[in-house]
């Protein structure tokens, strides 16, 4: 997709502090962080949303899964806890249309969310 932000940030064309990267998921620092710890993490394949998403995309997906896991507990808030966040469509805030975990940790969440 040649106008998505996240796949322009795939492709080295726009910058972003990526803290993960390997051959299937990409995690990179939120630009407007909610958290102490505000990690976009996304799959390389562009999936606009979770309705887009097909039965062969389930191990990709769950493999963004355990990207949060990692580096949550790189950043020390598998004790404490953090929240793994993912929108579908404009109502529920998804601003960005290529499917993508938020990872927010490092500070008390509260619920409900917004």
């Amino acid at each position: 997709m040649s106008d998505c932000l996240f796949c322009k940030i795939r492709d080295g064309e726009m910058k972003a502090n990526i803290v993960h990267r390997d051959e299937d998921v990409i995690a990179f620092e939120d630009i407007n962080p909610q958290a102490p710890t505000h990690i976009l993490i996304i799959p390389t394949k562009h999936i606009p949303t979770i309705d887009a998403m097909e039965p062969d995309d389930a191990e990709v997906v769950g493999k963004l899964f355990l990207a949060a896991r990692k580096l949550a507990r790189d950043r020390g808030h598998d004790e404490s806890g953090y929240r793994v966040v993912m929108n579908m469509g404009r109502d529920a805030g998804q601003a960005v249309y290529h499917i993508h975990l938020h990872l927010l940790g490092g500070r008390p969440l509260s619920w409900p969310p917004g």
